[in-house]
């Protein structure tokens, strides 16, 4: 075990803070649409500038140069659309910042694999932890021209980085790079730029605290009524006083509307969004805000009624129940997805997973669910795995980050906390000391059931491997207990361990015979047949 490198703590993730709603926009007029899109015409040519300009400030960017900013917007909308344009510009900023920086790092790994495999023989084996060198010149020389082209684009990207320079693309790079490749995404040009100009466009709205129904810009009553403030320019299309103008849909959230109409009612502060999916040619209109941080519970809380340990793989979840001293309970589940198709097919196969594995948890009664803190950012390079491709396309489709955001989200409304543990060895160990064991001839164990197994135990805070060494003195535990399942009050923890004939020594088997007549004794022989038993004369009585 010298090489087995330090394991992470297990900790309680936190809950979610945001909450997200959406409804379709039914029963739409022509006058509608037409107002909508000039709206998000507008404000995403707007958002589009502003952009512009805070990339153009890099670090140079201060509170003045966004006030300058905010002014240059109001004159062209309101006040509050210029906030929440610019408020939308400093968020895609910043994560344009920390995509920039993930892609400076994941350069860097590349390197330094590639300068180490460079530095080894020829056809040098690997090891677990590292690789080895490579099998021909040829593949030699091409690495070493990779080795080149990485670290031209490590400097320039550093150079970047510490300039302050970002590249965003408002309608998102996949879209962009589409318009090359029509033919293959079976879209005409048409249908292309409709798609584009859709994603550009900006009608959002940031909630207020304390105004009318959370909201002055995009304003929902709770009976359903939809109106937007519109922005100067467009004044002259309201068909309500004030420079609003009230569409003709009605609002019904199916999902969380209870605690929707709670907070317009309170009028607490709700963010509203309206977009339109032109391949469905539909509007919907996105409701959001956010909740009280709530406070984790404690780790020995939600490990106080068992755990069920779940292991992540490409086509379904591995999960086994163990109880709170890490034993295992009743047999294996397993809940399969699909994770090909289209980026809403996947969504949706995940959620019906996580939504089953949810309900079982629930009704098997236990408080957490543990799961493998996954992050396969520095995994998928091709330095790394080389031509294993399939396996680089493989981890690469593990949706982990959205998996856990969902998880996290769809437990907490059943009260179920996420314990994330540590994912070294899960499966090797779990192979080696569960797999085996439980295997009966009417229960098939694979690989994947035993890392669940080792994933809840990790989670509560026991080893992975099923025993202890055994006592050295005697069959007493006097030098240690014999379990490491058992806690100081359980019963029978002192108890010595079962015999193999399944009953304690001294007792007749349950047949009443024993598995081997009594012998005679050695030392006591028969009398000679001539010799006669003479009686006692004391006892004898006539």
């Amino acid at each position: 075990m010298g090489g087995v490198r330090e394991l992470a703590v297990p900790f309680v993730v936190p809950g979610l803070c945001g909450v997200a709603i959406r409804d379709r926009l039914k029963h739409l007029t022509s006058q509608d649409e037409m107002v909508l899109r000039a709206v998000g015409e507008h404000q995403g040519r707007l958002s589009s500038s502003d952009l512009k300009a805070r990339c153009a400030d890099g670090h140079d960017h201060s509170a003045q140069t966004w006030a300058t900013r905010k002014r240059e917007l109001t004159t062209l909308s309101s006040s509050r659309i210029a906030g929440a344009i610019t408020k939308a510009t400093h968020d895609q900023w910043a994560l344009a910042r920390r995509g920039q920086a993930a892609h400076i790092q994941k350069l860097a790994a590349g390197i330094k694999t590639l300068r180490h495999r460079l530095s080894l023989p020829l056809g040098e084996k690997g090891t677990k932890r590292a690789a080895g060198g490579y099998r021909s010149k040829s593949e030699w020389f091409r690495e070493s021209r990779r080795l080149a082209m990485l670290e031209a684009r490590h400097t320039a990207a550093v150079a970047e980085w510490q300039a302050g320079r970002v590249r965003v693309v408002r309608g998102g790079k996949r879209l962009l790079n589409t318009r090359h490749h029509l033919t293959q995404a079976r879209l005409t040009e048409d249908e292309w730029r409709q798609r584009w100009e859709a994603e550009r466009w900006f009608i959002a709205a940031d909630g207020e605290s304390g105004k009318r129904f959370g909201n002055e810009t995009i304003r929902v009553t709770p009976d359903g009524e939809v109106s937007v403030r519109l922005p100067a320019p467009l004044a002259h299309l309201a068909n309500t006083r004030h420079g609003r103008y009230t569409l003709t849909a009605r609002i019904a959230f199916a999902h969380r509307g209870a605690e929707w109409a709670d907070r317009i009612e309170a009028n607490r502060a709700v963010a509203y969004r309206i977009h339109l999916d032109t391949e469905r040619g539909r509007w919907y209109l996105t409701a959001s805000w956010q909740r009280p941080v709530v406070q984790t519970i404690p780790l020995e809380t939600a490990r106080a009624r068992g755990m069920i340990g779940v292991d992540t793989n490409a086509d379904h979840f591995a999960a086994y129940r163990l109880d709170r001293h890490g034993n295992p309970v009743g047999e294996p589940h397993r809940f399969g997805y699909d994770l090909s198709g289209t980026a809403d097919h996947r969504d949706a196969q995940i959620r019906l997973a996580l939504n089953r594995l949810i309900n079982w948890a629930v009704r098997a009664g236990v408080a957490a669910i543990g799961i493998e803190d996954l992050d396969f950012t520095a995994e998928k390079t091709r330095e790394k795995h080389g031509r294993r491709k399939r396996f680089r396309q493989l981890i690469s489709g593990m949706p982990t980050g959205k998996l856990k955001a969902r998880l996290v989200s769809m437990a907490a409304e059943h009260g179920l906390s996420i314990v994330a543990v540590d994912p070294a060895y899960t499966s090797m160990w779990g192979a080696q000391h569960w797999q085996k064991p439980l295997t009966t001839p009417h229960r098939k164990m694979s690989r994947h059931d035993a890392a669940g197994i080792a994933i809840g135990r990790r989670a509560l805070g026991h080893p992975v491997r099923r025993r202890t060494a055994p006592p050295p003195h005697d069959r007493s535990d006097r030098a240690g207990h014999r379990t490491a399942q058992a806690e100081p009050g359980d019963r029978g923890r002192e108890g010595t361990r079962p015999p193999t004939t399944d009953r304690p020594p001294g007792e007749p088997p349950p047949n009443g015979k024993r598995k081997r007549e009594t012998s005679a004794s050695n030392t006591v022989r028969d009398a000679p047949r001539t010799q006669q038993r003479v009686q006692d004369s004391l006892t004898h009585t006539g």
